[in-house]
């Protein structure tokens, strides 16, 4: 099993241990996974949206886009933080 990080230049960023990674997926689908991987990045990164952007390899666009869904399905997204 391949071990997903995130980028370790960025701050906060820290490693997943694969313990930490094999409850998220067994069970889990796409969309549920990677829901989970953008909103806990989104708090890694104090919700700044640019940064995690970088993170998740997505365009800024694509992750407000993605945003703006998990919010008219009633998810909580983490608001930026100074």
């Amino acid at each position: 099993m391949t071990t997903i990080h995130v980028a370790a230049s960025e701050p906060g960023a820290q490693f997943l241990s694969p313990n930490q990674i094999v409850p998220l997926l067994i069970g889990a689908t796409l969309d549920e996974v990677e829901r989970e991987l953008v909103l806990q990045t989104l708090a890694r990164c104090d919700g700044n949206r640019t940064r995690a952007s970088r993170v998740l390899g997505l365009s800024v666009r694509t992750l407000r886009n993605k945003i703006r869904i998990y919010a008219a399905c009633g998810i909580a997204v983490p608001a930026y933080h100074d």
